[in-house]
């Protein structure tokens, strides 16, 4: 299994309504993208210094599911907005 974890530290000017919309794109890709084995997205509820504000946890089979994810175009859409609405965004992807 491959587990592909990413988390999105938005811009202060981007209203809420975005962020929910970001989230909102992301859930949608579970049933849209059929390499995804599970995929569980969420807001940030600590608000610590050094909290990010989005986190995403998506499960693959092996790493093939994870490169169709990364070019279908949904995952695009989304990846492309939260790129546009984020200061810094980071990822780790490891086998289990």
């Amino acid at each position: 299994m491959l587990t592909h974890i990413v988390i999105w530290k938005y811009r202060v000017d981007i209203e809420q309504e975005v962020r929910e919309e970001h989230v909102g794109l992301l859930r949608a890709l579970v049933g849209t993208i059929p390499e995804l084995v599970s995929l569980t997205v969420g807001f940030d509820v600590l608000r610590l210094p050094r909290s990010y504000d989005t986190g995403l946890v998506a499960v693959f089979h092996d790493r093939a599911g994870l490169e169709a994810y990364t070019i279908h175009p949904a995952h695009i859409k989304v990846a492309e907005l939260g790129r546009r609405i984020s200061e810094h965004v980071a990822s780790v992807d490891f086998e289990d």
